[in-house]
């Protein structure tokens, strides 16, 4: 375990460690504005009345702990209230949450969430490809989960890996509906039946796309609701500290033996694809302040239209001069364009964009 100061003089935060206790009272004595992002799984409030059977009579493994039980629906939002203004106070001023539950409690916790001060982003479906079925034949098959992604407050800003989830899905924007199959086979933890470790163990794949998203390498990521670790070991291996708490002892014992046989991804698999705002800006003057391209030289479109570069990084033709952009779209008869991909240079024969000299700098820069 290592511990981590946001402030001098604070309580230093006790990174890649599990903390044992009510997360409520353990997150008053955690420092101020000192984590990234908080993952919370919390109880779903289940209701359930008895043991749920099977059409052959067994009996299903179904969420019946003591964590999931609450009088009433005014005690359960009371709790609710409580940890979210716990966590709250937690989060750095770019910091954002993720909230997972079901019909039975998302509703109320959004609710909540809101009235806490933070600022819904999106509230993401996690579809499941393999549900558990509805045995009695009474309802739908419940086949979703929604998640609540919030910032800390209306305009602040927030971690958002566009790029990287949009290579993730094969190159296309990624959405609001994720299908996923739920956690088992190997990656499910088993108790010393042989049954099942946690009865709402979250897959690591669901972990591995919520981290991607909204964290970066380096950021500390909280789960109040800690459970089998399964946030911590998707962390680990991306490189992100964690801190967790859970109250039960079984639970802990598990995490802890889950996580020490995770290892962290080598340095380069951590990195992951950035949207060009997130890109260093070039300016096109830098591009002939370096030599890269030379004062009186033509730079040419796709149809074989030119401008010449002059000293002060614009451009002349025989249309208008100005940015690389506004004469583009003066040509072009357009509001906007985009020179740098609009323009080109010669070399050796070869006509080549100039977006490639802008690279070279950023290259640079990051190098």
């Amino acid at each position: 375990m290592t511990t981590k100061t946001t402030q001098r003089g604070a309580t230093p935060l006790p990174l890649n460690a599990i903390l044992s206790g009510d997360c409520i009272k353990v997150m008053a004595t955690l420092p101020e504005a000192s984590v990234d992002l908080i993952f919370a799984d919390p109880p779903y409030n289940l209701q359930l009345r008895g043991p749920l059977h099977r059409p052959n009579n067994t009996i299903v493994d179904a969420v019946d702990d003591v964590w999931d039980r609450f009088d009433n629906f005014a005690a359960y939002d009371a709790f609710t209230r409580a940890w979210l203004k716990a966590a709250h106070r937690l989060l750095k001023p770019h910091g954002a949450i993720w909230v997972i539950g079901s019909y039975h409690n998302i509703f109320r916790v959004g609710a909540a969430v809101q009235d806490q001060g933070y600022w819904i982003l999106n509230d993401v479906v996690w579809r499941k490809s393999n549900p558990m079925p509805n045995f009695r034949g009474m309802r739908l098959t419940n086949a979703h989960e929604t998640m609540i992604w919030a910032s800390i407050s209306e305009g602040a800003k927030y971690t958002f890996n566009y790029a990287a989830l949009k290579a993730l899905n094969e190159g296309v924007q990624m959405r609001s509906d994720w299908v996923l199959p739920i956690c088992n086979g190997g990656e499910r933890l088993k108790d010393e039946t042989g049954g099942k470790a946690h009865p709402t163990q979250k897959p690591e794949g669901l972990l591995h796309r919520v981290l991607v998203a909204s964290t970066n390498p380096g950021d500390v990521v909280l789960d109040p609701f800690f459970g089998t670790g399964t946030t911590g070991a998707v962390a680990r291996k991306l490189g992100r500290d964690f801190v967790g708490i859970e109250r039960e002892e079984r639970y802990r014992k598990l995490a802890e033996a889950r996580l020490a046989k995770v290892r962290k991804f080598d340095r380069a698999a951590l990195e992951v694809s950035q949207s060009k705002r997130a890109e260093p800006r070039v300016p096109f003057g830098q591009l002939v302040e370096r030599g890269l391209l030379q004062p009186g030289e033509v730079l040419v479109n796709t149809r074989g239209q030119t401008a010449k570069v002059r000293a002060d990084g614009t451009l002349v033709s025989t249309e208008a001069k100005g940015s690389i952009h506004q004469v583009g779209a003066r040509i072009e008869g357009a509001p906007s364009c985009n020179g740098w991909t609009y323009w080109h240079f010669r070399r050796k024969g070869r006509t080549v964009p100039i977006d490639l000299l802008r690279q070279q700098i950023r290259a640079g820069m990051t190098g």
